[in-house]
């Protein structure tokens, strides 16, 4: 723990270093620079100045992800640690929407004033510097102290975040955030938040039985009971298509979806649907075709991001071409369907991290250069790079 006197000269030296733009060199060392590249993202964000509570959205009948079936095994485990620790504990997703949380008797009205409860929109652009966003994009673990923070409403808090990774897949399925009051700030904080993230996370492993999961941005790979199936790229564009249709497709619907107009016989698809069966066990249902098992894939991922109007995320899950050497019609259409949507959220875009990011595995990206155009002041070095880039391609 920290004395009173030692967190409140930290709360001063915050406060002094807020009131200056541009900290200089000696003061640097007090402030981390994940917080300081926040501060400047959240001010240039177009947050309300009177924004007091985060943004709330109402789940309806979302699908039951990995991550709610992990946190509905292990939440009085950590309602438990939340109560002992006069905490408030919130599970957010990848586009930093809480879908979960539990809090302190201390707590519950402070998290219930600021919205830091189920369906609270964390977002950075939303209300600016915090450790579950915080946390999501560095992809560490993160604490963000009293006034760090960018919303006045919880400058009163200390909070600490941890990503949670799927155990095989190591995709970042969402983060974990522990809340108290600034005054019990401790240095062991991270470590709970870590150890929280690593409670779930081993409730993520018990579920992984039976639980397909889908690459299919750049190198294609299927993960079935966390193990790499070895499978043809057709059995691959099958399992896609299916995890996209998950109420099922006849043999003829199916056939169409992969082959379109190509001359290929349906005992060619029933042989590939025989093998996909012995592969996946019981897995693999008829009458429709469908998968049973629980399915994820980091195009669904990437999809669902979007919905949330969450481009960084969705940036960040498409490292490559979706099925880049597929014919199916069905997995080409919704290829292109997605590289529209991605290219609206890119021009929307405000962060120029981001965008040099997604370029850097889209070299081809132009949309993604003519919004960075657009972003960098005139006479600047990059946009004279950018330019020169667009040129050539």
């Amino acid at each position: 723990m920290f004395s009173k006197q030692a967190l409140l000269q930290k709360r001063i030296q915050i406060d002094q270093l807020r009131e200056n733009n541009s900290p200089s060199m000696r003061q640097k060392h007090l402030l981390k620079q994940s917080i300081e590249s926040s501060w400047y993202r959240s001010n240039s964000a177009a947050i309300p100045k009177d924004r007091s509570a985060a943004p709330l959205y109402t789940l309806h009948n979302e699908k039951q992800s990995s991550l709610k079936v992990a946190i509905n095994q292990c939440a009085e485990e950590l309602k438990d640690i939340a109560e002992q620790a006069g905490m408030v504990v919130a599970v957010g997703d990848i586009a930093s929407t809480i879908i979960w949380s539990a809090a302190s008797g201390q707590m519950q009205s402070a998290a219930e004033k600021v919205n830091f409860i189920q369906g609270g929109q964390w977002r950075e652009d939303l209300v600016g510097t915090n450790a579950l966003a915080l946390s999501l994009k560095t992809e560490q673990s993160s604490c963000v102290f009293s006034n760090e923070h960018y919303m006045e409403s919880i400058q009163d808090w200390v909070c600490y975040a941890a990503p949670i990774l799927d155990p095989y897949s190591k995709q970042i399925l969402g983060v974990i955030d522990l809340s108290t009051t600034w005054n019990h700030h401790n240095s062991l904080g991270l470590l709970a938040a870590e150890r929280c993230a690593s409670i779930i996370q081993s409730a993520l492993i018990e579920y992984h039985q039976q639980h397909l999961f889908i690459r299919a941005f750049a190198v294609p790979q299927v993960l079935f009971n966390g193990k790499v199936l070895v499978l043809t790229p057709r059995q691959v564009e099958i399992l896609s298509i299916l995890a996209l249709c998950p109420q099922g497709m006849n043999l003829e619907n199916l056939h169409q979806a992969l082959y379109g107009e190509r001359k290929v016989s349906i005992g060619t698809l029933k042989a590939e649907m025989s093998q996909l069966r012995d592969i996946l066990g019981g897995m693999l249902g008829s009458r429709p075709y469908r998968l049973l098992a629980n399915v994820e894939a980091d195009f669904l991922q990437a999809e669902q991001a979007l919905d949330a109007g969450c481009t960084e995320a969705a940036l960040k899950l498409c490292k490559g071409v979706f099925l880049t050497k597929t014919e199916s019609p069905f997995l080409c259409a919704w290829r292109d369907f997605l590289e529209s949507r991605l290219s609206e959220a890119i021009f929307k875009a405000n962060e120029t991290d981001i965008l040099f990011k997604h370029l850097a595995y889209f070299p081809d990206a132009i949309d993604a250069v003519e919004r960075l155009i657009e972003l960098t002041p005139i006479g600047h070095p990059a946009q004279q790079m950018l330019m020169k880039y667009k040129d050539e391609h």
